[in-house]
């Protein structure tokens, strides 16, 4: 199928996404939200079984050090990680234990992760499974498909549209996908998912937001608490928040004429440099070449025209705000 025919798939009905790729922690022990909640940006500790959220893992400089989903079960707490992040992350967090009471165990190979997304996503997944999660972001129900057990989790719009994650069991991957491939969702392909995201204005780890990338540089409201305690980088992103301003944002930019610019090509005002792509793709919806960009904050007003440096040609662009007009 067509990049374009997944992409209407998805804005149109639903489609069958295998996150597999993804990385899962397992944490028990008794101290696990305390532990969490002192290390992550956003509030883990308020968080009860069923409830969920996403969070980041920061330096002492508020630079991102990795983009984690949190999932709060009865007896241990689920964290999502980028591809290739898993053990990264373990290592990471273990630093910080000293007597809590939090074992940490890279659970990735046990788990099969699809998200289902799309307008029609919710009631096909209630179709195949019995049950779907409340509306808020990351609250997830136990459910089954033909007598498998699965964690249903809501998303939070990555790609633009609603959105269900399905987790289960590794043995269980191609059962699972099976179901909801014979309800009606379309396997969507990950070149087609990057399109979606990027429409979306959704920052991907870490190629939008990494280790040289402050938090408040990109859309951050859902990844931090401002009424918990301290974690690792709070005071710089207080202080930010409450007596300066970061020198760059991540904006997006509509490009004129057809050629999608690689990750890293300048972006300019004039001759000068101010920013950098750091995602790019041709849009179905706008017809356009579109990109997420880190750029100076001077030039980062909705409707400012910059250029793009692709190759050996300089293409005119226009800044946009996020998500991209539909």
């Amino acid at each position: 199928m067509s990049t374009q025919a997944e992409h209407a798939a998805v804005r149109t009905g639903a489609g069958l996404i295998d996150r597999s790729d993804h990385g899962v922690l397992e944490v028990t022990g008794k101290d696990r939200a305390k532990f969490l909640h002192a290390m992550l940006s956003n509030d883990v500790a308020s968080l009860t079984p069923g409830q969920g959220c996403a969070a980041t893992l920061l330096d002492v400089h508020g630079k991102v050090q990795v983009l984690l989903r949190v999932l709060v079960l009865d007896d241990r707490i689920l964290i999502i990680t980028p591809p290739d992040y898993a053990a990264k992350t373990n290592e990471a967090l273990d630093t910080y234990l000293f007597s809590e009471k939090a074992y940490f165990e890279d659970a990735t190979e046990r788990y099969a992760l699809f998200l289902v997304a799309g307008p029609q996503a919710p009631a096909l997944v209630e179709r195949v499974a019995g049950a779907v999660p409340e509306a808020r972001a990351w609250s997830h129900v136990a459910a089954a498909v033909n007598g498998v057990s699965l964690r249903l989790v809501r998303g939070s719009g990555e790609t633009g549209e609603a959105e269900i994650w399905v987790i289960g069991s590794a043995a269980d991957r191609d059962a699972l996908a099976s179901a909801f491939r014979a309800a009606g969702a379309i396997p969507i392909a990950a070149a087609t998912v990057e399109v979606l995201r990027i429409e979306a204005g959704t920052p991907a780890f870490p190629h939008d937001m990494g280790p040289n990338v402050l938090l408040p540089e990109v859309p951050f409201a859902d990844l931090v608490s401002q009424t918990k305690g301290c974690y690792i980088g709070q005071e710089v992103i207080v202080r930010i928040r409450d007596r300066g301003h970061v020198n760059r944002l991540l904006r997006g930019l509509v490009l004129e004429g057809e050629r999608v610019p690689d990750a890293g090509a300048a972006v300019l005002a004039g001759e000068t440099e101010i920013g950098k792509v750091s995602s790019a793709a041709w849009s179905p919806a706008l017809k356009r070449p579109i990109a997420l960009a880190l750029i100076r904050r001077q030039h980062a007003d909705a409707g400012t025209t910059v250029s793009v440096r692709t190759g050996d040609a300089v293409v005119p662009a226009l800044v946009s705000e996020l998500p991209f007009s539909r």
